[in-house]
């Protein structure tokens, strides 16, 4: 049995406990719990758990009622009772929204029954995790989706950053940790799943090389899981990067995050008091907070998705890109098209940067690839697959090859190469044009062909000629009459 088709019916147990009162996105912790436990069988690492608390003991149990009882002791106590980090923090205030005993057992038998190995896939159990989270958010009704950043876009921002060994990256908005979880996937790819490296390294890629911090007790809880499914014994904070704790993320080689959109509760400003400009809008902190958090080489890098607002609001948000433009080198904005995360309404956008050795002048051009105009509305009939970023990626890199930029160029591509790209959706703004529109980064988007085809609106050349024409027999009438009053 193939991931996909695992996770499909592990998801569709979820209907079998619908007359439990379970919902998705409760599944989905549920779910969690009870396979971590099965994991810790698979994974050789139950020695870490209290005995009476094993899948195998688990299992064991015939009576019903026993097994639930036994499940609530768990979840209730087995953070206060093991000695493992992870497992405190998965299993921090966990309880189970399952009502009827006989309901557990369907899940344990299930989940016990499935053959996690083949040959083809020597571990399908990370894969299958993912599936199920993206089915989570793409349920609406459980809300998640704010917490799931589409994986073809998750993987072109990782793809064209160009993470390297020995260096340090972060997700100051963690979700699910999928960011992370990609860029040390595209490392293990290229570095035989650090097999080639020394103990020493290995270590450091596994437990220091990727980190976050998430402010949602189950989205952190998701989080941990994924990293563990994944080989990763990350250090991934619960809390709010905008408070203090967010102080001490600094000095990063990289950064990728999806940050949340909207303002702070209550229109409060951000806790922390190290920001210059405070303001209520989340994402503008965030993104205050995630160039001051790179380090000051020249090659610290970060690719962000922010809401168009961030791009041209007044104030403080002028205030913060004129700050970013400073610090970093903006060199590449890329327009989303609209819907397939989020709200259908939400704009969305992907700054890419580089912090500089400096703290001013660092932005020489700006360049804008769009995405928006004229894309298709992705869904069932047109999937939202990496193939649509094809164009993309030759702009950004100038037509170099990805693997060239991540060997030879450091993933930064001189303006020189990308000006030899021809393609209507890319186009670059310099420093002093944009300073000229008052530090409005709302550019960039074409004009849609298709516009005048569509409602029969005539070139604007051949509008020019007809008024010019019309205008001179207007004014052979009015020297006409003249004449004649003359």
């Amino acid at each position: 049995m193939s991931a996909d088709e695992i996770a499909n019916k592990l998801w569709n147990l979820c209907n079998v406990l619908r007359d439990d009162g379970v919902t998705y996105h409760q599944y989905l912790n549920e779910l969690t719990y009870i396979l971590f436990l099965r994991l810790s069988e698979l994974k050789k690492f139950e020695s870490e758990l209290p005995e009476e608390y094993r899948w195998s003991t688990l299992k064991g149990l015939t009576d019903n009622k026993a097994l639930f009882d036994r499940y609530r002791d768990l979840l209730a106590n087995i953070s206060s009772k093991s000695t493992n980090a992870t497992i405190k923090e998965i299993y921090t205030n966990a309880s189970t929204t399952l009502r009827k005993p006989v309901n557990l057992r369907t899940l344990i038998t299930s989940i016990d029954a499935i053959d996690w190995f083949d040959e083809q896939e020597q571990d399908k159990i990370a894969t299958i995790y993912e599936e199920l989270l993206e089915k989570n958010a793409g349920e609406k009704k459980s809300g998640a989706g704010q917490y799931f950043t589409p994986r073809p876009l998750i993987n072109v921002m990782v793809e064209l950053l160009a993470p390297k060994l020995g260096e340090r990256w972060n997700d100051p908005a963690a979700g699910t940790f999928g960011f992370m979880i990609a860029a040390d996937h595209y490392l293990r790819e290229r570095h035989d799943h650090y097999y080639e490296l020394s103990a020493k390294e290995r270590k450091f890629q596994i437990e220091e090389a990727f980190s976050g911090c998430e402010l949602v007790q189950d989205a952190h809880r998701l989080a941990l899981m994924n990293a563990k499914l994944h080989g990763l014994e990350s250090q991934i904070a619960m809390g709010d990067t905008l408070s203090d704790l967010g102080k001490s993320f600094k000095n990063f080689d990289g950064v990728l995050a999806n940050p949340p959109f909207g303002t702070k509760q209550g229109g409060e400003r951000p806790s922390r008091d190290d920001f210059t400009f405070a303001t209520a809008n989340k994402q503008l902190n965030f993104l205050q907070h995630i160039y001051r958090s790179l380090k000051k080489d020249g090659k610290a890098r970060a690719a962000v998705v922010l809401p168009d607002n961030v791009l041209f609001e007044d104030g403080d948000g002028r205030k913060i890109r004129q700050d970013l433009m400073d610090k970093c080198d903006l060199h590449t904005i890329l327009r989303l098209p609209t819907g397939i995360f989020y709200a259908a309404g939400v704009k969305t956008n992907v700054l890419f940067f580089t912090r500089g050795k400096t703290d001013t002048g660092n932005t020489k051009n700006v360049w804008f690839y769009d995405m928006r105009t004229n894309a298709p509305a992705f869904g069932k009939r047109t999937p939202f697959l990496r193939k649509v970023f094809e164009d993309f990626v030759i702009a950004y890199t100038g037509g170099i090859s990805l693997e060239n930029i991540r060997t030879q160029f450091d993933g930064i591509v001189s303006d020189t190469e990308r000006s030899k790209i021809v393609d209507r959706a890319w186009k670059c703004f310099s420093r002093k044009e944009i300073k000229l529109l008052e530090d409005n980064l709302d550019l960039g988007l074409t004009e849609d062909q298709n516009f005048a085809e569509n409602f029969n609106i005539e070139d604007p050349a051949e509008i020019a000629k007809k008024a010019i024409v019309e205008l001179n027999a207007v004014q052979k009438e009015l020297n006409a009459i003249i004449a004649l009053l003359g």
